[in-house]
Parts: C-alpha cells; structure tokens; sequence
C-alpha cells in the first residue's frame, strides 16, 4: 500500500503541485486503505468511488493543463453524512433519510468543488449524541481500540482521519461534535466561530449552535482548510460578511508574550487525573515558549450544560418538525389517513435519542414552561457569553481539556442519558457563545488511548488558535494507532 495515505495534507499538495504525484494515484491508494481498514473502523456509510476517482483525473487534467486550482485541489476528504452532496446520498445516519440524495451541494462542498469525495462518514442521527452508538446504520469503532467508541457525533469523520482512511474530514459541531471525536481519535478537529463557515446545506440539529468544521492530521492542515471553507454566503443569514483571513499566516510557532487562560472549572471534578494533568504540561509547555499562563475562572460554566440541552432541544423539535413522511425520506407503510402518516412516520423513522430530544424540546417551548425552561436558558447563555467576554478582556486563548475522559467502551454510558451527555462538560458552552475552538491531540493514557487538549479563542480568533496550536504541536508526542495489527 502507497505510504502516500500518511503523509499531511500539506505535504501532499507540495507533492501534487510538483506534479510528483496525481490525484488519482492518491485517490486510488485512498481506497486501497478504505478496503483494507474499513472493516474494523465502519467510518463510512457510504463510499464514493467512482465520483472520487472522476473528480481526481478532472483535476489532474486541470493542472497538466495550468489552470489555476486551490491549494488542496485533488486531496481525497471523508464528508459527514449531514452536509449536502449533489447526487450523493446524505442520511443524517437516520432511517428517517436513508434514502435521500440531495438535489444541490452546501456551501462548503462548493468551496471543497476541487476535492475528490471518498465518501460520507457515520455519525450520531442527525447529530445527536456523543459515541457515534445512535447511528441507526452502523457503529463506528476506535481506530485506537476497536471496543471502543470513537466519540461523537462526528465518529465517523474523526476516524476515517485517525485511521488513515481520509486525508481530512468534515464534520458539524453543535456542542462538541468535532472536537469531542478529535481528542478520543488522536487528530485535530476544530470549530470556527459561528458565521465564519456556511450553515447552507447542513442538515439543521440546532441552528444557533450548529458550525461545521474541519479534521486533520496537524495544524497545518487544519490553517489549508479553513482557508478553503471559510468566508461570506448570502444563502446564509448569519454568515459573517467580514474579510476572509488566511489562516497560513498564524502558522509562526512564535507564542512569545501571548496571554493564556486556564479555567479552574475545566480542571476540577468529574475530569479524570489524566486528562488533568496532560492540559497542565500543555501549560507548562507553553510557559517554556514564552507564554504567559495563569489560572483563571468562568463562574457561568457548571449551567452551561443544562443551557445547551435546553437550548439545542427546543431548535432540533422545531427543526426536525419538517420530517413527516410527505415530501422525502421514509414513509410509513399501511397508513389510512394523514394523522397516521406523520405518527406511524415519526415513530419508526426516529431512533430513541432523536425521540428524546423532539419531546425534550417541545415540552420546554409548550405554554406554560416556555419561561421557566427556554427563556430562562437563553438568558444563562447571555451570562456565559459576559463570562467569557470578561475572561477574554485578559487573555487571547484559553486552555482546557476537550473531553473529561478517554474514550469509553461501548455499551458503558447509552444506558444512562444524562452521564453520556456528561461527556459534553467541556465543550457545550463554546458553541453556546459562538466561540471558536480546536482540539489537538496530547499524548494518551495509560491504556494507550489518546488525550486531547482544547484551545479556545475570543470571537473571530480563530488564527490564535492556529498559532497557539502550531507551537504545541512541536511539543506533542506523536500517536497513531495500529488497526488489524498494521499501522
């Protein structure tokens, strides 16, 4: 099998740029990998072969020809399964959508048109969960051990990178769901401040937290994504229309008198010591560079949890409403009137955890709660925005662990709600406030699992976060996991 699989994105877009190498023979070793690995990960719900392999000889023709492409034009990506791909099917991970094939692509996929789609990667249904166990096709294992889950909801994005079986992903993160998979899988994931990606074409969860983001292997390539994805849409109302940045330029490896946070609350109960002590050594790692680190506090972040689950309920019962059985998507059979298409529909097209929250949220926007729930964390959301505001007036990134664990065995938290949605302790209140934030990968545990720490940044600081992130990751110890006995 080609050692091209390995390599960074970066690297292999010098590669391809001194046509050293093509996109097709990258794509085509992509899938030698997907077939060989495939079998012990399940990232995928489905495979793209021939649209990736068509799209990798178009570009290789572009550029024997000099025509002008992006700079991560012919490398092979994995797409979560609820961002729109033109004619290729998009399910959400959901009977509900088993069958659907979108009639247009999402903003993003528009931005990647240069990308060869290898596939579209397993998730929680539609984005709801944190162990890629609710997917109602398949469930997604741990390239660092196959019993275990490998997060959520974006499992399948974040193992198709740790596993080689992708050179980058996409993914949604709407309390987690990006950085959660990256810290469990050993990669880079990150989640932009809200706006500053195009919303267009992803499948709403819950449409003021949802961002999409990317998965890599360094930071490096994260800065080459983000360049390509980022910037102003006017299919989206609350796309940012500012400047597009380029993230490349935050790539110095220079942290020296930069001002970094570490809030006393991440660190505290319910965090395992390992976790614990892997972001302090990042700290002092970054004290070593020049940085300066205190211990700060975000009074507001024990409510964030409760916020969130409000919150994200009440938009995923509004915008899920839409799924009835009439227009796309499945459809019961045996029905008799329109009352029965929607309930029979509904009852069988929604697994458990979907169910859940659609009750969830519409029993806390009834008459009557709607004050004493919903409006009542909205209004703790805007406590938490001032908490980190005022914590940022002192400091240009945070640092905290991204999960309060490592990953965990399937089966040990999806009996109990409440301790699986535990897991979004760190995360959740990021995209309560817009934040943008990453997750890099800091060595592993005692049982060889991989630990993640989260960067976090103000409003629009995403290139701190590059920076800050670069720096580190000189300092990082090198993983990647072993999968049927094979690197």
């Amino acid at each position: 099998m080609s050692e091209l699989i390995f390599k960074t994105a970066h690297e292999l877009a010098d590669l391809l740029e001194k046509k050293e190498i093509s996109s097709e023979e990258l794509t085509n070793a992509q899938f030698e990998r997907i077939e060989k690995t495939e079998k012990y990960i399940d990232a995928y719900i489905s495979l793209n072969k021939e649209g990736a392999l068509n799209k990798a000889r178009e570009i290789d023709r572009k550029r024997a020809e000099g025509q002008k492409l992006s700079h991560l034009a012919g490398i092979p990506a994995a797409i979560k399964d609820n961002i729109c791909t033109k004619g290729i099917t998009t399910t959400c991970a959901s009977k509900m959508l088993y069958n659907f094939v979108p009639p247009y692509n999402a903003s993003v996929m528009d931005r990647l048109s240069d990308t060869p789609i290898l596939g579209k990667a397993n998730m929680d249904e539609f984005a709801m969960g944190s162990s890629t166990e609710t997917s109602y096709f398949k469930k997604t294992k741990n390239p660092f051990d196959t019993g275990r889950i490998p997060g959520g909801s974006s499992g399948g994005s974040g193992a198709a990178v740790s596993a080689s079986e992708a050179i980058f992903a996409l993914g949604s993160d709407t309390g987690g769901s990006i950085r959660q998979p990256a810290s469990l899988c050993g990669v880079v994931g990150f989640k932009p401040t809200y706006g500053l990606v195009s919303r267009y074409g992803l499948v709403a969860f819950a449409s003021s937290l949802d961002q999409i983001g990317p998965f890599t292997k360094d930071i490096h390539d994260c800065a080459l994504v983000l360049n390509e994805i980022c910037g102003h849409d006017e299919h989206d109302s609350t796309s940012l229309d500012i400047p597009t940045a380029d993230f490349t330029k935050a790539l110095t490896g220079d942290v020296k008198g930069m001002k970094i946070g570490v809030p006393k609350e991440y660190i505290g109960e319910g965090v395992s010591d390992e976790v614990r002590e892997k972001v302090l050594e990042a700290a002092r790692e970054f004290e070593k560079m020049g940085a300066e680190v205190d211990e700060c506090s975000l009074s507001m972040m024990p409510y964030s949890l409760a916020a969130y689950y409000l919150i994200s309920s009440a938009e995923a019962s509004s915008n899920l409403a839409r799924y009835d059985g009439i227009r796309y998507g499945f459809r019961a059979d045996g029905c008799t009137d329109v009352d029965e298409v929607f309930f029979k529909t509904r009852s069988e097209g929604f697994g458990d955890e979907v169910k859940r929250r659609i009750m969830l949220g519409t029993f806390v926007l009834s008459s009557g709660y709607y004050d004493a729930y919903y409006k009542k964390a909205q209004k703790v959301r805007t406590l938490i925005r001032e908490d980190f505001n005022k914590t940022f007036e002192k400091y240009d990134v945070l640092l905290a662990p991204t999960s309060p664990c490592t990953a965990w065995k399937f089966g040990e938290k999806s009996a109990d709600p409440l301790e699986m949605y535990a897991a979004d302790i760190c995360t959740v209140s990021i995209n309560i406030a817009g934040l943008p934030a990453a997750s890099m990968p800091f060595g592993v545990d005692k049982g060889g699992l991989p630990i993640g720490v989260q960067l976090i940044g103000k409003p629009l600081g995403d290139a701190d976060i590059i920076r800050a992130g670069y720096a580190l990751e000189v300092h990082a110890p090198k993983i990647s996991p072993e999968i049927g006995g094979a690197r």
